[in-house]
C-alpha cells in the first residue's frame, strides 16, 4: 500500500543504526577467535604489555586482615604484615579493557586507533556481503549453518562449563527465583526490552522473511513454533552462561553476583 510506505523506509534506517551497533558483537567474537589460535590464551595469562600491577591470575578466597606482628630470633628480627588486595583485577577483563576496548581515562581522552579491531570490523562486514548480495537465495543457504551452529556451540559450552567447579553453585542461583524482584519496575523494562531485542520487533526483518512465504502459509503456527524456540534456547543459554560464572565466583572466592562486570 502506498500509504504504508514510511513504515518500509523506518524499518531501513532502524536497521541501518543497529546494524551499525550490533556489528561489532560480530568483530568482537572474531577478534577472539583470532587471538585464541594460539598455544596460551593471552587472556588467561598477565604480564602482557596490556596488563597493569593489579593483574592477577588466581584470586585467593582467604580473606587478608590487616594484621602486625613481631618475630624475634636469637639471630635475627623482623616484622611482617598481611594487607587486604581490593584492587585485584583478573586477566581476562585486562584484556577485554585494555586490549580489545583500549579505554581511555574518559571522553576527553579520545585515545588511538585498534588497528587490529578496525581489521576485524572491514573483515566482517565484506563477510556479511557476501552472505547477502544475491538476495534471500544465498541468505537462505548460509542460514542452516548459521541458525543451526550456535547450538551445537552452546551445547559443547555446558559439556565443558558442567565439569567446572563450582558450576552446581552456579545453576542453583540460575534456577532459584527470587520473587520479590518482581514488584520492581526495572525488571518488567529489562523483560520487555529482551523480548523487542529476541524477536527483532520493529526492524522489519521478520516481516521481509515473510514475505517470501506462500500465500496460505500457516502464520500463527510459525508464530508459536518461533516463539517456543526463542524462548527455549534463551533458557538453556542461561545454564551455559551461569555454570560458567559459578565457577569463576569459585576460583575469585566471591558471590556469583559480583562476578559479572558490564561487558
Amino acid at each position: 500500500s502506498p500509504h504504508a510506505t514510511g513504515l518500509g523506509l523506518a524499518s531501513m534506517v532502524i536497521v541501518f543504526f543497529c546494524n551499525c551497533y550490533y556489528i561489532m558483537i560480530l568483530v568482537w567474537g572474531l577478534f577472539y577467535l583470532v587471538h585464541s589460535l594460539t598455544d596460551t590464551l593471552p587472556w588467561a595469562t598477565c604480564g602482557h604489555y596490556w596488563n597493569t600491577e593489579r593483574c592477577t591470575e588466581r584470586f585467593s578466597p582467604e580473606p587478608c586482615y590487616n594484621v602486625s606482628t613481631n618475630a624475634t630470633a636469637s639471630t635475627w628480627t623482623s616484622n611482617f604484615s598481611c594487607t587486604d588486595i581490593t584492587d585485584q583485577r583478573s586477566p581476562v577483563i585486562e584484556f577485554w579493557e585494555n586490549k580489545v576496548l583500549r579505554l581511555s581515562g574518559g571522553i576527553d581522552e579520545p585515545g588511538e586507533m585498534n588497528w587490529e579491531v578496525i581489521l576485524c570490523l572491514v573483515t566482517t562486514w565484506v563477510a556479511v556481503y557476501f552472505c547477502i548480495w544475491k538476495g534471500v537465495k544465498s541468505t537462505g543457504k548460509i542460514v542452516y549453518f548459521t541458525a543451526l551452529f550456535p547450538y551445537v556451540v552452546l551445547i559443547l559450552l555446558l559439556v565443558h562449563g558442567v565439569t567446572l567447579p563450582g558450576a552446581l553453585a552456579g545453576i542453583i542461583y540460575y534456577l532459584k527465583p527470587d520473587w520479590s524482584k518482581l514488584s520492581e519496575a526495572q525488571v518488567w523494562i529489562d523483560a520487555g526490552t529482551q523480548v523487542f531485542f529476541s524477536y527483532a520487533i520493529g526492524l522489519g526483518a521478520l516481516t521481509a522473511l515473510g514475505s517470501y512465504n506462500r500465500f496460505h502459509n500457516n502464520c500463527y503456527r510459525d508464530a508459536y513454533i518461533l516463539a517456543v524456540i526463542n524462548s527455549l534456547t534463551s533458557f538453556f543459554a542461561g545454564f551455559v552462561v551461569f555454570s560458567v560464572l559459578g565457577f569463576m565466583a569459585s576460583e575469585q572466592g566471591v558471590d556469583i553476583s559480583k562476578v559479572a562486570e558490564s561487558g
